[in-house]
């Protein structure tokens, strides 16, 4: 194996950050990947924060990722949408990670007849836009969501995110979305391209079974499960796939990211 060769995709929530602390050492496994000259981007199927957003929030808790450095399932979704139906319109329900990322690829938001209804996370769900993404759908606005994600974090405990609601609008128009974010491996190809790298020659870091490491696996990448996020070694056993490798945490990384599969 050749120096240099590897390429690596991190998830960011579990894997660099858990419940807005460090990670230990992750700050000494990013710098090391710099100091290789190793392309990395961070993952995470949040919506919610533009790149600026997720960057100063790295920022805070003693890490620095530069915007370029962070993909979400909203700029998937973005580049994903550009790519079926250039200029198109969407009614969004959504905040400014998704918004801000349709506008950029020249996207007009609108609720007057659009070509489609993109959902993606937010704290402030009414029931107005729900309703009125049923009603667009049921006239024939395609339905995309950013994640499948049925629940997320935070400190009280968890919240209905975009899969939740995504079930409730299914249910209501019998259309089912199309999910761009993980386990889709549409996302991890968006930031194989985003990176310039080909998936044989990167590997997937993730917390998570049923999204990081399916996703990984999936799209052809190599696959490493830390256990500093969802999964335990225990609830890995039950899935009928297994990732390369299983690490406690990224810290187990630090001096081998050139040969992170070696003896080292």
């Amino acid at each position: 194996m050749t120096e240099g060769r590897w390429t690596y995709l991190s998830d960011m929530d579990g894997v660099l950050v858990r419940e807005e602390h460090l990670v230990p050492r992750a700050d000494e496994f990013l710098g090391e990947l710099r100091d290789n000259g190793i392309g990395f981007l961070v993952l995470t199927n949040n919506s919610i924060y533009t790149p600026r957003d997720l960057r100063a929030r790295l920022l805070r808790t003693g890490l620095d990722v530069p915007e370029e450095s962070i993909w979400t399932s909203a700029l998937a979704t973005a580049q994903f949408l550009e790519s079926q139906r250039p200029g198109g319109t969407a009614f969004v329900i959504g905040e400014a990670g998704l918004t801000t990322a349709l506008h950029e690829v020249g996207y007009v938001l609108t609720e007057r007849d659009p070509d489609y209804v993109v959902l993606g996370e937010t704290r402030t769900y009414s029931f107005s836009s729900i309703t009125n993404a049923i009603r667009l759908i049921e006239r024939g606005a395609k339905f995309i969501a950013t994640n499948p994600d049925a629940t997320g974090p935070s400190m009280e405990g968890s919240l209905p995110a975009t899969g939740s609601v995504a079930a409730l609008i299914e249910r209501a128009t019998g259309r089912s979305p199309y999910y761009v974010g993980k386990p889709n491996p549409l996302m991890m190809r968006s930031a194989l391209r985003r990176l310039g790298a080909h998936s044989e020659s990167t590997l997937m870091i993730g917390d998570r079974m049923d999204t990081d490491v399916h996703a990984g696996l999936e799209a052809g990448l190599q696959t490493i499960l830390v256990l500093t996020g969802i999964s335990s070694q225990e609830s890995a056993e039950r899935y009928p796939y297994r990732p390369t490798m299983v690490i406690d945490s990224v810290a187990d990384l630090i001096g081998r990211t050139l040969d992170p599969f070696g003896e080292g």
